[in-house]
């Protein structure tokens, strides 16, 4: 079975060739928002779809023009996709998938996308249609070979900083399985602690955000007293856009090794389905928690967005997937945090404030996001070991390498104690610690 692989690497093209590019991202700019534009004044107008065909009738119906003839100057392959990626965009939006698609701005990151017929990999080096040079590449996988590279897609991309890469799409077959590691653990995400393993380790929150945010401010400002449109206000632009990718590669460090050395060192990894979205919802709307600020409800957005948890949780998936591990996503309804993980006493509240809790039942001490992260590796186990073997269980849903566990009553426990079934039971006095 094949698999889609990516290469993305830096490049470093001549001032010819990246002016060529520069010229191929403004018509494929254009095109886009030419299009949507179009589409857009159908459907009000005339209550019209648009079809891909129309739109590849357009952009001949453009090139044949006086206007716009210097479409014709460019590769007609990155305009094409172009036409594709729109119609693929409406696609995902009519199907809940996206949003509605945007127009491009000149600000900002630029791509423009090559198939086979528009590019050849030649003694080693990319060839890129309308370019008669090599495009110089830095490649980092001494393992692999590129001019043994069959890329299906090639993309080049420029962005807000200055700095231009490429992208090589190939088809690869699927890598042999991980030997077992004999070991499972369960995930409790968050804010304070990025994680915390059932097994009692935590993670620290690198914030590379906040580490940043003094440097990065003091560039806003800078680039704020800027004539807009100056040259000097385009430096200073690039500057902030500098700072954002640095912080942006820190964060993508700091993920990719955390997910590989979960994913080498377990076979099964349980993680709790985080809603993302309304953890970060706006201060001023209907999520804004009683006693807390605006200023406190911003802080607690950008520490949530700053923490990558989604990001966190796409590569611990795919990764898993390539590995042959098991990643059970556990159902967030389910109370990690205020179940015993002992008995499986369940408390009636557990405020945010409290780190420790002692269980009314069986009297066992609890660190508060160690406790979430063994209730959620029994759940997840529970999950792994009923579809290992066939028997009813939580329903799972497949997503490639990952399950999503709806966990509820009755969830198999790691000890000698019986589990208690999640009714209605006496709330108890807790005990809240230091």
């Amino acid at each position: 079975m094949c698999t889609r692989t990516a290469y993305k690497c830096r490049a470093y093209p001549d001032p010819e060739q990246a002016a060529q590019l520069g010229r191929t991202f403004g018509c494929v700019r254009l095109v886009w928002n030419k299009t949507l534009s179009a589409r857009q004044d159908a459907y009000r107008q005339r209550g019209e779809k648009t079809s891909y065909k129309a739109t590849d009738a357009a952009l001949t119906g453009w090139k044949r023009g006086q206007d716009l003839a210097f479409l014709s100057e460019v590769s007609s392959v990155p305009l094409q996709q172009t036409l594709r990626h729109q119609h693929t965009a409406f696609a995902n939006f009519f199907a809940g998938r996206a949003k509605y698609p945007r127009f491009k701005s000149r600000n900002g990151r630029q791509s423009a996308h090559y198939t086979r017929s528009a590019f050849r990999i030649r003694g080693g080096g990319l060839v890129l249609a309308k370019q008669t040079r090599p495009l110089p590449v830095a490649w980092s996988w001494p393992e692999t070979d590129p001019a043994a590279l069959n890329p299906t897609t090639v993309t080049v991309s420029r962005e807000a900083d200055g700095r231009w890469y490429v992208t090589f799409a190939v088809e690869t077959e699927d890598p042999e399985p991980a030997p077992e590691a004999g070991s499972e653990v369960g995930i409790d995400l968050g804010v304070k602690d990025f994680a915390t393993l059932s097994t009692g380790e935590k993670i620290a929150n690198p914030r590379h955000l906040h580490r940043k945010a003094h440097r990065l401010q003091r560039y806003q400002r800078m680039m704020a007293r800027k004539q807009r449109g100056s040259h000097n206000r385009r430096k200073a632009k690039r500057k902030v856009a500098a700072a954002h990718r640095k912080v942006r590669h820190a964060r993508q460090d700091f993920l990719h090794k955390a997910t590989a050395r979960l994913v080498r060192e377990h076979d099964v990894i349980a993680i709790e389905d985080l809603n993302i979205r309304g953890m970060t919802a706006s201060a001023r709307g209907t999520m804004e928690e009683p006693g807390r600020n605006v200023a406190q409800k911003r802080g607690l957005n950008r520490s949530v967005l700053d923490a990558g948890l989604g990001e966190f949780r796409r590569q611990l998936e795919y990764k898993a997937a390539r590995a042959g591990r098991t990643v059970a996503v556990v159902d967030r309804w389910f109370a990690s945090s205020k179940t015993c993980s002992e008995c499986g006493y369940v408390l009636a509240e557990l405020s945010l404030g409290t780190r420790f809790w002692t269980c009314p039942s069986c009297r066992t001490r609890h660190d508060r996001d160690v406790n979430a992260a063994k209730n959620i590796l029994a759940a997840g186990r529970a999950a792994a070991r009923e579809e290992i073997s066939g028997e009813a269980g939580p329903p799972l849903c497949d997503t490639g390498g990952a399950h999503t566990v709806g966990a509820g009553a009755d969830i198999r426990r790691h000890g000698f104690v019986l589990p208690r079934s999640a009714v209605k039971q006496e709330t108890g006095l807790v005990r809240a610690g230091p």
